[in-house]
């Protein structure tokens, strides 16, 4: 192609963002920019105050901008975006979530850009969310003419939901394995900073802290495990409305001495290095990037069969798999890898050589990008049948 493929990924979000960001973000950084002229655009509430993605994409060799909004529902957004495609002369508008494919739908419907979305789940529990937003999120990405879900649960939904089968692809998430990687250096020092001690047995477990991530169900697990584990931590670090209420478990639990609940951390890959097992809780995921990140920075997993965290992992060769909501299942897969050392090793071995392959970011950009060609070459493909029957 003499001119690259201009794509405009477009997202909108609170705060410092999740999983997505770091797709979005450092995938876009792994572009081939010969064939791809991507741009990030972000919608980004004036009324936010801890908005923190732009201080990401700063440190990132991709074309980041903003568009203001006064609130939620500011229609000014539409003119701004429609002169940022003329701008930028975009090809393909690559949505995120519920607002932004409204747009991209709204835009592909008047002529212009190809709508083409990343469903990377379902995760909020507001009512106007559950019985408002995401039952038209469905039913509005069953008509796009591709969809990339980020599991095969995903796609299974959108399937139910009236999608065309050939037109829902599922891409697993990936990681840049170069940018984590473990230094066993850096162990005893993470600890100490953490107030933790080199015999202890660390958990460690990251992500906001919302009802689907379960971290109520991991603290009580760990309280389970006292006297088995006498020496067992539980460190925390996410951020999110649940907070008060977890600290409020941990008393229940009488675990004050055993949790730390960090907060929000922009030092995960320093934290991995104090942990000796990862654990996910969740009761739904996407494809979670935690756990690739535990993957990538050998920490054991013990993770529930949620979302797409099964694809990643394969139970019993690169962590184990437990089922969710389930209290025994999750304190005997944690016993299990605590108790049997050379078997978590091999697993964290395991884990790391498939995240260097089946799930790099290498792998992920280039079915993404793919995706990419086979929408232009259909649209062209259907221009040239108009005018040839012109």
């Amino acid at each position: 192609m003499s001119e690259p493929i201009r794509v405009l990924e477009l997202r909108s979000v609170r705060g410092t963002g999740g999983g997505p960001e770091k797709t979005i973000l450092l995938g876009t950084a792994r572009t081939d920019r010969s064939r791809f002229a991507i741009t990030i655009c972000y919608l980004r509430d004036a009324r936010d105050t801890v908005f923190g993605i732009d201080d990401k994409a700063a440190h990132l060799p991709v074309d980041y901008t903003e568009l203001i909004e006064r609130h939620s529902f500011d229609v000014g957004i539409w003119r701004q975006l429609k002169e940022l495609i003329r701008l930028k002369r975009i090809d393909i508008v690559h949505a995120h979530e519920y607002k932004t494919d409204l747009l991209a739908w709204l835009l592909w419907q008047r002529g212009g850009p190809i709508a083409l979305s990343t469903a990377h789940g379902w995760t909020g529990h507001s009512g106007r969310e559950r019985h408002v937003y995401y039952p038209l999120d469905k039913y509005l990405l069953s008509r796009f003419p591709k969809v990339i879900a980020v599991s095969s649960e995903i796609r299974h939904e959108l399937i139910r939901h009236g999608a065309n089968p050939d037109r829902v692809v599922t891409i697993l998430n990936g990681i840049d394995h170069e940018r984590f990687r473990r230094d066993p250096s850096r162990r005893l020092p993470m600890r100490h900073s953490l107030g933790l001690e080199d015999g202890d047995i660390v958990i460690g477990s990251v992500g906001r802290l919302e009802p689907q991530k379960r971290f109520d169900l991991l603290i009580e697990a760990v309280s389970a495990l006292r006297e088995r584990i006498p020496r067992l931590k539980l460190v925390i670090a996410g951020a999110g409305s649940l907070q008060a209420e977890l600290a409020a478990c941990v008393k229940q639990c009488h675990v004050e001495d055993r949790c730390l609940l960090l907060g929000h951390r922009d030092d995960v890959v320093d934290l991995h290095h104090a942990f000796d097992l990862y654990v996910q809780s969740s009761d739904y995921e996407g494809t979670p990037n935690s756990v690739l990140e535990a993957m990538a920075l050998e920490t054991p997993v013990v993770a529930t069969d949620v979302g797409g965290t099964a694809e990643l992992i394969r139970d019993g060769v690169d962590g184990l798999i437990v089922p969710p909501d389930n209290q025994q299942a999750l304190v005997e897969g944690i016993a299990s890898l605590v108790a049997d050392r050379q078997k978590a090793a091999d697993a964290a071995t395991s884990a790391r050589r498939r995240v260097e392959t089946v799930l790099s970011f290498n792998t992920r950009m280039a079915s993404v990008e793919s995706v990419y060609t086979e929408l232009i070459a259909g649209q062209r493909s259907v221009q040239s049948s108009v005018k040839a029957s012109a």
